[in-house]
């Protein structure tokens, strides 16, 4: 005799299956999307920085202007990084000595830094008033050092003028093509009558990526070693990405900044400086130690996007 088949039953568990299988897929794609969503939004900026996006852009210059180390104009890509708003001040340039004793005006050992280092400063206070003024007279290895314990690190040169250019292509300064009083502190005159000093951060427009005073204010800077001809090692049929200028890695030159004493990047131009020095591509150097008060030389930080 053969057994009876429940139809009945056997509706009622397929039901119950398709049920419990078609719920979960929608919560396994719910979680993909999510998932997705995450890893392809990066975390909101930390506190006093903003967001570069990844992208392309011509690095260099073949304007009138441009001087033979900004040639020949070659694309780069680079990747998403942090930048700081804003030049670091004197008032966070003072947490920092608090914390580091060693880096303290007057006992910073004489290989990281020339006489004028801290030229402004009274021991651990800066001038009156000033503490939203951007600090100067630092040597770059007292910069490294700040962006160390800040969690952070200087720009490469790409990353600097990537960032200064503000999503612009092809423009001289960081707003457009024209530079006026009402867009930076500058030598705007060329008899340095207009300025005698720094100015508060972010006193002037920011440029695209709400960055403050990449032209003027005071020179920064970057991570690379210099080279006047570094332009000429990128690719000539592709893009180079992230270039870096004298060193193996990022990684490297912050593990070894101490034992490194070759001239290093400094870009912006400074309040000092006339309006050809405070275009994006225009490129200078001095050695890691100086300080020295006719150069103005301050600096900003990044940090890589997780």
């Amino acid at each position: 005799m053969k057994p009876k088949i429940n139809l009945l039953g056997i509706c009622c568990i397929a039901l119950v299956l398709l049920i419990g299988l078609t719920g979960y897929g929608e919560d396994a794609v719910e979680e993909d999307a999510e998932t997705a969503e995450t890893a392809d939004t990066p975390v909101s900026p930390p506190d006093g920085m903003v967001l570069i996006p990844a992208g392309e852009f011509d690095m260099g210059s073949n304007d009138a202007e441009a001087r033979k180390n900004e040639q020949p104009v070659r694309t780069v890509y680079v990747d998403a990084f942090y930048m700081d708003e804003t030049e670091v001040t004197n008032a966070q340039y003072k947490a920092f000595l608090l914390e580091n004793p060693q880096w303290q005006k007057g006992r910073v050992h004489a290989p990281f830094a020339d006489n004028s280092y801290l030229y402004l400063w009274n021991g651990n206070n800066y001038p009156n008033g000033k503490g939203n003024h951007p600090v100067t007279y630092v040597s770059w290895y007292a910069a490294m050092a700040y962006a160390e314990w800040a969690d952070k690190r200087l720009p490469t040169e790409a990353e600097w003028e990537y960032a200064a250019r503000g999503g612009l292509k092809g423009k001289k300064y960081p707003n457009g093509n024209t530079i006026t009083a009402r867009d930076a502190n500058f030598n705007h005159d060329g008899r340095h009558s207009n300025a005698t000093e720094t100015t508060p951060v972010s006193k002037y427009p920011a440029n695209g990526y709400q960055l403050y005073d990449m032209a003027g204010n005071v020179w920064e800077w970057c991570l690379d070693e210099y080279d006047a001809e570094f332009y000429s090692t990128f690719p000539t049929n592709s893009v180079a990405r992230n270039p870096l200028s004298g060193a193996r890695s990022i990684e490297w030159i912050l593990n070894n900044y101490t034992n490194d004493n070759l001239n290093r990047v400094v870009r912006g131009g400074s309040w000092y400086s006339p309006a050809s020095l405070v275009r994006v591509a225009n490129r200078y150097n001095d050695t890691p130690m100086y300080t020295h008060p006719l150069r103005y030389i301050g600096f900003r930080c990044v940090r890589a996007v997780q």
